[in-house]
């Protein structure tokens, strides 16, 4: 069956999937652009990169497609708010933020008519999302890469909040490698859609160095580990030599602060530091942030392939959410007995 559009706000993305947000310099243009034109919803990811340059890179996918692109802001960061302003200025289409729950995007969101679409790991801070007027919820469970706000598997955590969000979509994140979980996910659990980041990372549009693409490649199982972060989250990452030190308890902290990015850092290390080695091809001297599947994921694709083996994967199997589908058939009947107790009485 052909799988839904997934609606948020006034957009319309005709596949159900969002790219992950990846800071720093992991989704940029190049990599939010294909997604867009794929029908998905592509995201820049807007934290730790100066205003003018986020920007820059907005205008630069928004002349290139006339799909969705959302921009993905950390609430940690130091200048979040110049951030989201500075993306609203430049065109995006979408907010998605999270590391963080901020009360007055919203509020932002419904001054300038943009959606705002906030990432939890809890059914409290969905709830309240949704109260406050988030045009979208994504549910991240442990599974996923980079910082985490729960140790519950997305299979777990899911149901929790698909019970209290009704109003607007719920999107699942976390662990997802191919359409068949999709599908799943969608039928089983009631999801509208799913957000995915590490399987992206693998496409031959993502713009980090060729050795970031190989430590994915290379990853088993064992690699893919629980870090501390400055931010004060723990953080899903594979292990490089720089990670090895961490977890031995060695001094890695940076001599100074030089990007002075985080409203609060315990400067255990310079995450900022470490994230652009990565990116850069230090991989030895940087951070790898991971989703706990990526040893599942052995090829460099296009997006489009990614995108057409998703889709087709998930077609095959996807029949729509059955209990939904029950609970509609259940309340059409008893509509439908009252009508006729009412004409029986009349």
């Amino acid at each position: 069956m052909k799988l839904p559009e997934l609606k948020i706000g006034s957009l319309i993305a005709k596949i159900p999937i969002i790219q992950g947000g990846m800071s720093v310099r992991v989704s940029t243009s190049a990599l939010a652009v294909p997604v867009a034109e794929c029908g998905g919803i592509g995201t820049i990811g807007g934290s730790g990169i100066p205003v003018e340059e986020l920007q820059e890179d907005i205008r630069k996918a928004k002349n290139a497609t006339k799909g969705v692109i959302a921009v993905n802001i950390m609430y940690a960061m130091r200048d979040f708010y110049d951030l989201v302003m500075g993306s609203i200025e430049a065109g995006a289409d979408m907010i998605i933020t999270g590391a963080g729950f901020s009360r007055d995007i919203f509020k932002i969101g419904k001054a300038h008519n943009i959606p705002i679409v906030s990432i939890v790991s809890s059914a409290s801070f969905a709830k309240l999302a949704e109260k406050l007027g988030a045009a979208a919820v994504v549910v991240e469970a442990t599974e996923a890469g980079g910082h985490l706000g729960t140790n519950l598997s997305l299979r777990e955590l899911f149901p929790s909040i698909r019970k209290v969000v009704s109003k607007i979509p719920l999107i699942a994140a976390g662990g997802i490698t191919n359409g068949y979980e999709m599908a799943e996910m969608m039928d089983k659990y009631g999801a509208n859609g799913m957000q995915m980041a590490s399987r992206f990372v693998l496409s031959e549009e993502c713009s980090v160095s060729r050795e970031f693409k190989e430590t994915y490649l290379k990853a088993q199982q064992e690699d893919i580990v629980l870090v501390g972060s400055p931010v004060g989250l723990p953080g899903r990452a594979i292990k490089t030599p720089f990670v090895e030190k961490m977890l031995a308890d060695e001094d890695v902290s940076a001599k100074s602060c030089l990007y002075q990015c985080l409203k609060k850092c315990n400067h255990k290390y310079c995450i900022s530091e470490r994230l652009l080695a990565s990116h850069g091809g230090d991989v030895d001297n940087g951070l790898v942030f991971s989703g706990a599947n990526t040893f599942k994921m052995k090829e460099i694709l296009p997006v489009r392939e990614i995108f057409d083996r998703f889709v087709r994967a998930a077609e095959s199997v996807y029949k729509e959410n059955k209990d939904y589908k029950k609970y509609t058939e259940d309340k059409e009947d008893t509509v439908a007995e009252q009508i006729k107790t009412h004409s029986e009485v009349q």
